[in-house]
């Protein structure tokens, strides 16, 4: 292999994609000292000194919930939404209208940004994992270390399971790399470039570290859900065994009634879930008690992914200058009016006056809602999502379609809806349209509507109708089929790696 492309590649693998093993010895050491420098008995390199470095560690590891929005939050619903019949990709960006006239390629600069970022996360949970073992700090006990694992392998988690639910087949990486040096390029050239896992196999890791996790994770903090707790690992096992890979619509129900027995139900008031206070200093709430894990932002530490999707109420006409992402769909709007869903459209979609109109008369210009504030939070999981696909798993389980309905009626008599009909309550064909529509218009600009016509095998159906019922949408490309399922690996990285293969039909 020439030195050239191990040196193309590493700037990624080494910060990603660092693939070996590392010492599970217990106080390998009094103290860190230049004498002992930093390494255990038998010569492994300590990374952690002390409990404040681990600390300090994890707490990067939070911070990335808040730093990396574009992956974690402005990625996913630009693929959740814009891809699907929800919303408009917004600009006229050639990175960004692919996702709505499905014309997305392996050389489109957002699936290249998440490919890589979500592997950086990954590799930051394995740093922590495999190293935190060997901490040089006896004051760090073994039950201390269990709950340090257990928040990186949520993290790990988190991320695998969104990565894995955009691509598919990816690399499943859960250890740490050797050092390369002219002696071992060969033998280490495998580990950093690796070949890609089934989704199977992903979901495997996915699961294993979340069963482990919930042993050993924090319990649920009512005042603060900024935390990789019990309550996280329960609920991504529910978004877990919906997916089909590893799909128990049993314990789907399992991990749902755990969240309940957590404390976890629907806010009184939907609006609570997004509004600012009347001065537009702060959130009227946070940590609600439908709120499950979410990202903050205090007054002034400011949400910039708000200015990606509209207005900064707090700061009303900053970058306010140019077309935003993910606009509002007229196939969204109409489905809102269709239901009379008023508290739910006005929570969704705000109406401004702008400068351009790409979609709509500039006069009265729909925008996305739900981050309405640089001091808005980013709610990555959250109850009425979950409630949701325990009512999917009872639909599709054919076992209690009257509390499948139950459930649907109790997140629309929320919003003053009326409750489902008699004739869909007892027809599961007609229920899980209902149920389909009702996550729509309850989870709309949430990221989750393009994952769930994968999930349940809609993509084509909806997908391919709706350029046709959507004047405002632009034109269709290519068809939806069973390949669209999945975006392209993106191509700067199969170059980079000769072990990864190109998703079919791109």
């Amino acid at each position: 292999m020439k030195k050239t492309n191990i040196k193309y590649v590493l700037p990624l693998f080494i910060t990603g994609l660092l693939l070996a093993s590392c010492s599970l010895n217990r106080d390998p050491l009094d103290s860190y000292t230049d004498v002992s420098q930093g390494k255990t008995e038998n010569g492994t390199q300590i990374v952690f000194k002390n409990r404040s470095e681990v600390d300090n560690f994890l707490s990067g590891i939070y911070q990335q919930m808040r730093d990396r929005q574009e992956h974690w939050y402005l990625d996913l619903l630009l693929i959740g939404d814009s891809h699907a019949d929800n919303a408009y990709a917004g600009t006229t960006g050639a990175e960004v209208v692919p996702f709505e006239n499905n014309s997305i390629e392996g050389s489109n600069s957002v699936v290249d940004r998440d490919w890589a970022r979500y592997l950086e996360d990954i590799a930051r949970a394995n740093r922590l994992i495999i190293n935190v073992d060997s901490v040089a700090d006896k004051s760090i006990s073994d039950a201390d270390i269990k709950v340090y694992k257990a928040q990186g392998k949520i993290f790990r988690a988190l991320a695998m399971f969104d990565m894995v639910r955009i691509f598919g087949s990816i690399p499943v990486i859960t250890t740490q790399g050797k050092d390369i040096t002219a002696e071992n390029i060969e033998a280490v050239y495998p580990e950093y470039f690796p070949k890609q896992a089934t989704e199977e196999e992903a979901h495997k890791q996915i699961e294993k570290d979340l069963l482990e996790a919930l042993v050993d994770a924090p319990v649920n903090n009512n005042a603060n859900k900024t935390l990789f707790t019990k309550s996280v690992a329960r609920a991504m096992l529910v978004k877990l065994y919906a997916e089909k890979p590893l799909r128990d619509y049993n314990k789907v129900i399992q991990y749902a009634d755990a969240l309940a027995g957590d404390g976890f139900d629907l806010n009184p008031n939907y609006g609570d879930l997004y509004e600012v206070n009347a001065a537009k200093t702060d959130l009227a709430q946070r940590n609600t008690k439908e709120s499950i894990l979410e990202a903050q932002f205090m007054p002034g530490s400011g949400n910039w992914a708000t200015w990606m999707f509209g207005r900064d109420l707090s700061n009303y006409d900053n970058a306010f200058t140019w077309a935003k992402w993910v606009t509002p769909s007229r196939d969204l709007i109409q489905a809102y009016t269709n239901e009379a869903d008023q508290i739910r459209m006005e929570q969704a979609i705000v109406y401004y006056t702008t400068t351009w109109s790409n979609y709509y008369p500039s006069s009265h210009y729909p925008f996305m809602f739900k981050l309405r504030s640089g001091m808005s939070s980013i709610v990555k999981l959250r109850y009425a999502d979950i409630l949701l696909l325990k009512a999917e798993a009872m639909i599709q389980l054919g076992s209690n379609l009257s509390g499948a309905a139950d459930i649907i009626d109790k997140i629309r008599t929320r919003v003053k809806l009326p409750k489902l009909p008699a004739g869909i309550r007892s027809n599961k064909d007609a229920l899980l349209e209902a149920y389909l529509k009702e996550r729509r218009l309850e989870l709309a600009f949430e990221g989750q509507r393009w994952f769930d016509l994968v999930r349940l095998d809609k993509v084509e159906t909806v997908m391919n109708a709706v350029y046709a019922k959507d004047s405002g949408r632009k034109a269709q490309v290519y068809p939806f089929t069973k390949n669209s399922y999945r975006l392209p690996i993106p191509q700067p990285k199969i170059d980079q790696n000769p072990n990864l293969v190109q998703n079919p039909g791109y």
